[in-house]
């Protein structure tokens, strides 16, 4: 069964082709640019036998819908109140975006629970997997609000391309290596004040340790010392969503 997973996002819209736990084929598109035409012709080129959609973009999934049910594809739409195996430990579950529900699937997939899931895109999201299921997240700057922001709210500063955060010294020796360093050191200690943070908090609830997967692009400016601490899971939206469809579909 090739699935079609559909994640739309507030500046990108995610899609895969996926079999099982293997993503077949998969790309991104600026969510302005994805519109019904898109839509239908990624159906046309791939032919899927079912459709899972997760969109924080209201607009978008009110069309996308429409155009959905007129294709004459199984399809579903994750929601917090159609999930299958993921339960919540948490008063206001519909306030969760769909795409971090989605997350907290794949890794409940991939780790089981207890588990910390960080996305790390246009805002930096953790959530909470335990047994009893979502249990709660943190909600913080991406790397590129941290960059933008020292350009858009000073005078002199530059701009800087996150691409160039990579290889920042430790002690920047230029205005820009002085940003390259607060941006990179900053953003990864942030991260693991973070994970440090509610690890203890879970532990100290009586929890095991729990397993951290993240995902999101800037996952590559991660400490390469965190390789033994984390999993990194790039498509981990698109395998919840997959999953997601299984679940509802048995």
């Amino acid at each position: 069964m090739a699935i079609l997973c559909l994640d739309i996002g507030n500046t990108h819209a995610h899609w895969g082709m996926l079999e099982g736990r293997t993503v077949l084929q998969q790309g991104e598109v600026a969510t302005k640019q994805f519109n019904d035409s898109f839509l239908r012709q990624l159906v046309s080129d791939h032919r899927p036998t079912g459709i899972a959609l997760a969109s924080v973009v209201p607009a978008v999934t009110t069309w996308c819908l429409s155009t959905l049910e007129s294709l004459s594809i199984p399809f579903r739409q994750l929601r917090y109140d159609n999930l299958v195996g993921l339960g919540f430990d948490y008063p206001k579950p519909a306030e969760v975006g769909q795409d971090r529900l989605a997350d907290c699937i794949g890794a409940q997939m991939m780790v089981g629970a207890p588990a910390i899931i960080v996305g790390m895109g246009t805002a930096t999201t953790v959530d909470i997997l335990t047994e009893r299921g979502y249990a709660g997240g943190i909600i913080a700057p991406g790397l590129g609000v941290m960059t933008q922001y020292l350009h858009e709210r000073t005078a002199l500063l530059p701009a800087l391309n996150p691409d160039s955060l990579l290889g920042a010294p430790a002690i920047g020796k230029s205005t820009v290596d002085a940003m390259r360093s607060g941006c990179a050191l900053g953003f990864a200690g942030m991260i693991g004040a973070l994970l440090d943070g509610v690890s203890a908090e879970l532990v100290k609830s009586g929890s095991v340790a729990p397993k951290v997967v993240v995902t999101g692009g800037a996952a590559i400016y991660l400490p390469a010392s965190w390789k033994n601490r984390v999993l990194h899971e790039p498509h981990l939206t698109l395998l919840g969503l997959a999953e997601f469809y299984r679940r509802t579909s048995l």
